[in-house]
């Protein structure tokens, strides 16, 4: 997840590294702001070390689980546009959010935490069952919630009842042709800034892995999902291959496609935005 304006911090390999470097130095605060607890109930968890935090309506006790797991190119942190999505879709949807802090790349790799976080969605599941579990992410989020249900079936644990796909990154190489024809109108990615953090997260993993790239895996088997993107994101590259794919494997797939819209809108606070919160308050609720 980027703002708008950003798209400079990535139009160099070198740029986006020398912010990981600084944010290493100094990292930014994840906590949710305190405001929020006007509209929703807020507890923080440890589990295996990581900060886990659970958002739930005011003063409601939710049958219904969903794990929302941040974008930020696997190297930025959780901010409070995620916050303000995560809470709103907690009231809208009358379910509890959970939210779990991974470590950021070059920290957190791969091939780590994608079977952490699969082992925190297999206890929610053991807890109230895969049919009242969602799982959401949203641009490399969004790939690590593709990644993780494709390790939680080869589990052989069922399919959670929604996976909700927000302008997820499906593939870090950036070798895609249709990079070139989005990226010019893109107002908030670049090719060689993402390429670079998606290498720090891949570490020894090959740029295919499926691991780090789903696209490059097997797709069968996968519950339903619902898909938002946007035309003038240069991940929309990896939705229009996702597309095909996950029709030849029979998934079940609730395409939404957002015409002149940028990366993650359905998180930002926008009229577009809004409509898309309530689309996924649906199909999780």
């Amino acid at each position: 997840m980027t703002l708008r304006g950003s798209k400079r911090g990535f139009t160099t390999a070198q740029r986006t590294l020398d912010n990981v470097v600084k944010l290493q130095k100094k990292p930014k605060a994840f906590a949710p702001s305190a405001r929020l607890s006007a509209k929703v109930d807020i507890t923080r968890h440890e589990v295996n070390g990581w900060p886990v935090y659970h958002v739930s309506p005011k003063n409601l006790e939710p049958d219904t689980r969903a794990i929302f797991l941040h974008g930020g190119c696997y190297v930025f942190e959780i901010n409070p546009v995620h916050w303000s999505f995560v809470a709103s879709l907690a009231v809208e949807a009358g379910t509890t959010v959970i939210v779990p802090i991974m470590p950021l790349a070059p920290t957190g790799t791969a091939s780590v935490i994608v079977p952490a976080v699969a082992d925190l969605v297999a206890s929610v599941i053991a807890e109230v069952g895969a049919g009242n579990l969602s799982l959401i992410g949203d641009s490399s989020g969004g790939g690590m919630s593709l990644a993780v249900a494709m390790l939680l079936r080869d589990r052989a644990l069922p399919p959670v009842r929604r996976l909700v796909l927000i302008a997820p990154w499906l593939d870090i190489s950036g070798t895609d042709p249709m990079l070139a024809v989005i990226a010019p109108n893109d107002p908030m990615l670049a090719v060689p800034g993402t390429h670079a953090a998606g290498g720090l997260y891949r570490a020894e993993l090959a740029e295919d892995d499926w691991r780090v790239s789903p696209l490059h895996g097997d797709l069968a088997g996968l519950g339903p999902i619902t898909l938002f993107s946007g035309t003038r994101d240069i991940v929309h590259a990896d939705a229009l291959r996702f597309l095909p794919l996950a029709a030849a494997a029979g998934l079940e797939v609730d395409y939404h496609e957002g015409a002149g819209m940028l990366h993650n809108y359905p998180i930002l606070p926008m009229p577009e935005g809004d409509a898309a919160r309530v689309e996924i308050a649906a199909a999780i609720r």
